[in-house]
């Protein structure tokens, strides 16, 4: 995985994201430098569960299978959040090295229906 947990003390960058029913995230897209440490503050503006997942997109579908078959599994890493419906949260990460890191909702269905984002790290 590029990267790993940030230090809430020395983040570079606040960025705002929603999740929403549609099975989507806002922004899907976005572009870091290396070396950045980011906070994702994140928003479940939905009325069912959302998660905030950051991995290769090989993790995500292997966790996703995971999750369909133990759909109670709650996350506690670094790299996740699950919020409930109005729920608000945050992840910090540090990007270490240029390239694409995805990310992903794994609650069951959610994944399949595209709900899906990717970090460019520059």
């Amino acid at each position: 995985m590029n990267g790993q947990p940030g230090d809430p003390a020395k983040v570079n960058r606040v960025i705002d994201m929603t999740m929403n029913d549609t099975m989507r995230f806002t922004p899907d897209r976005i572009t870091v430098k290396a070396g950045e440490t980011v906070r994702f503050f994140l928003k479940n503006t939905g009325k069912v569960p959302h998660e905030f997942v950051i991995g290769s997109m090989d993790e995500l579908r292997e966790h996703a299978e995971m999750m369909r078959r133990m759909p109670e599994m709650k996350h506690e890493e670094p790299n996740s959040i699950t919020l409930a419906p109005r729920q608000i949260g945050a992840v910090v990460w540090q990007f270490e090295r240029p390239g694409t890191v995805d990310f992903a909702c794994l609650v069951p269905g959610h994944f399949e229906a595209g709900m899906v984002g990717k970090v460019q790290v520059e």
